[in-house]
């Protein structure tokens, strides 16, 4: 959220409080089992209409679409109409011959070695207003050179799951956007989880801000065509609590799903990547998360499976990174120290 910064008194665990200097742009939620601790919002969801932010905000969460496009995958891997190790040339044609010696699995978890899109600079920047069908996002670095050889190391990759959501409309049929609502939010009772088409009009939908030396200002336009599969839908902070104890809890993907989706392996493990899920520690706690950033907005968003605690941060500016108030809101409910204050944003 923009808007005006302040401290406030916030209960998140009982008998216990922290007094947080909130920035001018935070919205979050925590979740301890069937118990909502904190649903806030924070300064303004529209700065030019003065629109306040509610927990009923509308965002765009980035990367954290990710775990959606994981999770879509599993479920065809669990019916047999995906096979983990198979090359994703088995699924998609017209790729670079380098290319099909991906798999499956190298995508989902970004040891593939596929030149990202986001990585090539003004090649990519120069084209952010286009709509641009997904041969022509995998035409940007067709040509270029691998970063390394499928599988030996790790580097986190757009384009690889840009791939994940051809794959899927390969297999189903029908498009990632259609997929996403109709096959995965709708049917989990995620009914203000929506692919964030910008000329779509969605209720209670928050525009994105960037702020420098001179002011705020609306993000640079980019066209929700292009993150795709890898991070084009946007959500609300209950959708996302209820999204964390669903796929934690067998509802979305099968528990040895889950598994695969939060147990790093191979060259993902230094990094703790799993399928669209990072597997971490906070406070000596096991953590299943994932942050999300993309043009005006940023995100941080987790599940504490040991103490089915669900911790979502989301912010309309891409010029604040809103892990540290994740991280102490969640070392607060967790009832453990404060790693250090929560400062305002100048």
């Amino acid at each position: 959220m923009a808007g005006r910064p302040g401290p406030s008194l916030l209960s998140v665990n009982p008998g216990r409080s922290i007094f947080v200097a909130l920035s001018r742009h935070a919205l979050f939620e925590v979740v301890r089992g069937q118990d909502t601790l904190v649903r806030a919002g924070y300064g303004f969801a529209d700065l030019e209409q003065r629109v306040a932010a509610s927990p009923s905000t509308l965002y765009e969460i980035g990367s954290i679409t990710k775990q959606f496009t994981a999770a879509a995958v599993m479920r065809f891997v669990e019916a047999g109409r995906i096979r983990l190790d198979d090359s994703i040339a088995a699924y998609v044609g017209d790729l670079p011959l380098r290319w099909r010696r991906v798999s499956v699995r190298q995508l989902l978890n970004h040891t593939s070695g596929i030149p990202s899109m986001t990585d090539i600079g003004q090649r990519w920047v120069r084209r952010w207003r286009e709509d641009m069908p997904t041969d022509s996002l995998v035409a940007l670095t067709a040509h270029d050179s691998m970063w390394f050889a499928p599988g030996t190391n790790w580097r986190y990759d757009n384009t690889g799951y840009l791939l994940l959501g051809i794959l899927l409309d390969r297999v189903t049929g029908e498009t990632f956007p259609h997929l996403a609502e109709g096959r995965l939010a709708r049917p989990l009772g995620l009914v203000d989880t929506y692919y964030c088409d910008l000329n779509r009009v969605l209720p209670d939908r928050a525009p994105g801000y960037e702020r420098d030396s001179t002011g705020w200002h609306r993000a640079s336009y980019l066209s929700m065509t292009q993150p795709y599969s890898a991070g084009a839908l946007c959500s609300t902070v209950d959708d996302l609590a209820r999204w964390n104890v669903l796929l934690a809890g067998g509802n979305v993907v099968s528990p040895s799903s889950y598994r695969l989706m939060t147990t790093p392996e191979g060259a993902a493990q230094s990094h703790g990547y799993g399928f669209g899920l990072v597997a971490d520690t906070l406070g000596g706690r096991r953590m299943i998360g994932h942050n999300g950033g993309i043009n005006g907005f940023a995100s941080a968003n987790g599940f504490f499976p040991d103490d089915t605690l669900s911790v979502t941060v989301l912010t309309n500016t891409s010029s604040w990174d809103p892990d540290s108030l994740f991280r102490n809101v969640a070392r607060a409910a967790l009832g453990v120290p404060l790693v250090r204050p929560i400062r305002r944003n100048p």
